[in-house]
């Protein structure tokens, strides 16, 4: 007999265990909040009606373990539901993280053939699947790039064939960014995408996904103050997920918020501990979290913090890593050990960074940037060399290994060692020249919230040829794509001071002070500013 299946409308609010809400600092949260208001229809039993809306608001917040171990439940329970073999294949496919594993794809291909058979009562969800399985087709032949156009193309044509179908839309935002050239200076994907995003903010204020991909869409410089109100909602709509306590976040470090940032990742960790006692896979987001705290931290003075998440960062042992971020794992604390060097300017604590020899060669190239960056300013030009020298050599092994599209990502960190090794070597105008070409891309597409702005690079390169008005446009520039920077604002006050603008050098050396209020600090440049305002 034909099993007769009803088609469950889901709009439910999710609910998860207790969570530590009370420290965002923007919103009071009743202790049963949960991860945001998912509606999506499935003609799937009424009976997992809720279980599929938990799950969706867990990928939507991309807490993709627990979101396809829902999944995977409610196809056990209805062997018979299409959509749970798509959500699945769904999860398995880290839009804004990494490219999945061949293994992953083949998997992926599997569930979507699985759903496909099923042949799924409503169009609506033969449109999801076939739209899928675009990525996971011919993934031997066509790369990543190609199949996340072709898939953002065909979410783009399930949105316009179901216009009253919201959650197409938002799928078809975040497939815009996942499909997003990597150095578009007109960030036309992004742009695209969070025109959609906000419209449907107005409308679903409460939905996850449309929260933290407002966040996504303008997480670079000249977009970053679009997403503040909903950077400062998205933690309040889903606060047992440690990524969207944490994702706020972004848009705080872009914006120089520095306790916002703080509050965010302290939070977003505790909600992490929550999760790993119901036994989930969250280090990778806490070491996340972590990296953000430790910049944070840095750029109020509070090296004494910073030191302590670089440690906590350094000494994760290799047991407690999730095997599928391994690499990133490694590349966190190498990073860790470089940033706490080169923010506090301990050249030759930079220049003494030692890579991990059975970390990957992307990850190893750490250590040399860091020494680069390190012989640059010492001057010591065969140090310089000989860190371009490994650096090339760990690029070209990269474009060798299993994850070769890393290496076209790596030609800026190229530039900057080669603009180091030259001003070693005395070759200061190209020095200034390659290091201005990589800072004007940067300005336009963004760095990684957590890296060292190649402008702010520059203007240290030109204070040390004590050029100081030049050195202070550079680092008034910075400061406009990375503002309230300690460096920077140190930077831009010490280079006014020395062109005689003393009430501009009061002003940067004022918010400084502002800045690392209350922190016990032994940075050499803070006590300076106070001495300077201090006689004013």
């Amino acid at each position: 007999m034909k099993n007769v299946r009803a088609v469950a409308f889901l709009t439910v609010l999710v609910f998860a265990p207790a969570c530590f809400a009370q420290n965002e600092p923007h919103h009071h949260h009743d202790s049963t909040e949960q991860l945001g208001t998912v509606s999506f229809p499935i003609s799937c039993a009424p009976a997992t009606k809720a279980q599929f809306a938990r799950g969706m608001a867990l990928l939507y917040s991309f807490e993709y373990e627990t979101a396809i171990n829902q999944f995977q439940d409610i196809a056990k329970k209805d062997p018979a539901c299409a959509m749970a073999y798509w959500a699945q294949a769904m999860s398995l496919y880290h839009q804004l993280w990494d490219r999945p594993a061949k293994a992953d794809l083949q998997r992926g291909a599997e569930l979507l053939a699985k759903a496909k058979a099923l042949n799924p009562p409503t169009a609506r969800e033969r449109d999801y699947i076939q739209a899928l399985t675009v990525f996971y087709t011919d993934t031997d032949k066509i790369g990543h790039e190609k199949r996340a156009e072709a898939y953002a193309e065909a979410m783009n044509g399930v949105r316009q064939q179901n216009p009253q179908d919201r959650e197409a839309a938002v799928f078809y935002a975040l497939a815009l960014l996942a499909s997003a050239p990597d150095r578009d200076p007109d960030l036309t994907n992004a742009k695209a995408a969070v025109a959609i995003l906000n419209k449907l903010y107005k409308e679903e204020p409460d939905h996850p996904g449309i929260a933290h991909y407002i966040i996504h869409s303008c997480d670079n410089p000249s977009m970053a103050s679009l997403a503040l109100p909903a950077a400062r909602q998205y933690a309040g709509i889903a606060p047992a997920s440690a990524h969207a306590v944490h994702m706020p976040s972004h848009i705080f470090a872009r914006l120089g918020l520095w306790q916002d940032d703080i509050s965010s990742n302290l939070a977003a960790i505790q909600i992490a501990d929550q999760m790993a006692a119901m036994h989930v896979d969250v280090m990778h987001h806490k070491m996340h979290s972590m990296d953000f705290l430790e910049y944070a931290y840095l750029q109020i003075g509070d090296d004494t913090r910073a030191k302590a998440e670089v440690d906590a960062i350094t000494t994760v042992p290799e047991s407690g890593a999730d095997p599928e971020y391994k690499d990133y794992f490694e590349l966190r604390k190498a990073m860790a050990r470089a940033t706490y060097a080169i923010e506090r300017r301990q050249w030759k604590e930079a220049l003494n960074q030692q890579p991990t020899a059975s970390a990957p060669p992307h990850v190893q190239l750490v250590a040399y940037w860091s020494r680069a960056v390190a012989a640059g300013h010492l001057r010591d030009s065969a140090a310089a060399e000989d860190a371009l020298e490994h650096g090339d050599e760990l690029i070209e092994a990269t474009r060798k290994g299993d994850k070769p599209y890393l290496a076209d990502s790596l030609k800026d960190t190229h530039d900057v060692m080669r603009a180091w090794a030259d001003y070693a070597a005395g070759k200061t105008s190209k020095a200034v020249t390659l290091l201005r070409s990589v800072a004007q891309m940067e300005d336009k597409v963004g760095k990684g919230e957590t890296d060292l702005p190649v402008r702010e690079m520059l203007a240290d390169m030109l204070m040390e040829m004590q050029k100081p008005q030049e050195a202070l446009v550079e680092y008034e520039t910075s400061l406009g794509t990375d503002p309230n920077r300690f460096n920077s604002l140190y930077g831009a006050a010490r280079a006014a001071e020395l062109t005689q603008q003393k009430e501009k050098a009061a002003a940067y050396y004022a918010q400084l002070i502002k800045n690392c209020d209350g922190i016990r600090s032994d940075r050499p440049e803070l006590a300076q500013a106070k001495t300077l305002l201090a006689a004013k």
